[in-house]
């Protein structure tokens, strides 16, 4: 059990609730009311889909042979419980993919609620988690925006629609904070199992286009959250108070300052990954939050 629990990564499975709240935030700023059951279930369905990807990537990777060459850190290389507790890992499997069918069972209970409108964002969302591990990994582009496309519009546009049974353009605007913010944290965090990475056929973004390319990428990626928030509150998209999320999203300039630096010094690079984990699952809550707090 204890395997099974440390596969699923429960300290980051706040990200999946974070971005529920975004969603539950922009439902509530157009008036409609909203049953706290249906929030309960769409956030049931959020974190079984998180616990899913999490499980299923501990139990292929373990199969792979990657748990065994990669130098673990807090925020890569998986938790490493199959290789303590091999004898594990079809319990493992078999969370993975309960996991799977809870996300399931939500979301036909959401197209028989609200029609087939919300399957674009279900089936998408179940490709990512069966594909993430095995394929989109060896997808350089793909696999560079899956994190945040998954986290971002698929979570908070299908929360907003899961309660209203209408698609959102303020929803759409506000995943894009998520969206940026959620594949840097992925992007740096390929950055110490790259040799690992590459000796089981992985050809991920650093992989692919190196290090310097992949800094580039992050600031580019946290300019953008930057952008979508700033001229969200100046052009009105967002209320003034949304600007405060701007503070823990600054933790990510100092983590660009790092992976500019030290991207190949693990040892050093660590600090800043965790002010990557920061800026991309404390700034959607908090931006949540003050979505809240105005509505």
């Amino acid at each position: 059990m204890n395997a099974v629990l440390m596969s699923m990564r429960l300290p980051f499975l706040v990200l999946a609730p974070a971005c529920v709240l975004l969603g539950v935030a922009t439902t509530l700023a157009t008036g409609v009311p909203v049953n706290l059951l249906d929030i309960a279930v769409v956030l049931v369905g959020a974190v079984a889909a998180h616990i899913s990807v999490n499980s299923l990537n501990e139990y292929q990777d373990y199969h792979s042979g990657l748990d065994a060459l990669t130098d673990r850190t807090p925020f890569s290389g998986g938790s490493g419980s199959l290789v303590q507790h091999p004898d594990s890992a079809n319990a493992v499997k078999v969370a993975a993919y309960l996991s799977l069918a809870v996300t399931l069972a939500v979301g036909s209970y959401l197209v028989l609620r609200h029609g087939l409108a919300i399957l674009p964002l279900g089936g998408l969302g179940i490709v990512i988690i069966l594909t993430y591990t095995q394929w989109l990994n060896r997808q350089p582009w793909l696999c560079l925006v899956a994190p945040g496309l998954a986290f971002g519009p698929l979570i908070v546009v299908g929360t907003h629609f899961a309660l209203t049974g209408e698609y959102s353009q303020q929803a759409a605007y506000v995943s894009l904070v998520p969206f940026f913010l959620v594949n840097n944290l992925l992007l740096m965090n390929q950055f110490p199992d790259i040799e690992a990475d590459k000796q089981v056929g992985r050809y991920h973004f650093p992989i692919a286009y190196g290090l310097t390319a992949s800094a580039w990428v992050y600031g580019g990626f946290l300019f953008a959250a930057f952008l979508v928030l700033g001229l969200g509150v100046v052009f009105g998209v967002l209320p003034p108070v949304a600007a405060i999320a701007l503070l823990p999203m600054a933790a990510g300039i100092v983590a660009l300052s790092g992976v500019s630096r030290f991207g190949g010094d693990i040892r050093r690079l660590l600090p800043f990954m965790g002010l990557n984990v920061v800026a991309a699952v404390v700034t959607p809550l908090v931006l949540g939050v003050a979505l809240l707090v105005r509505a």
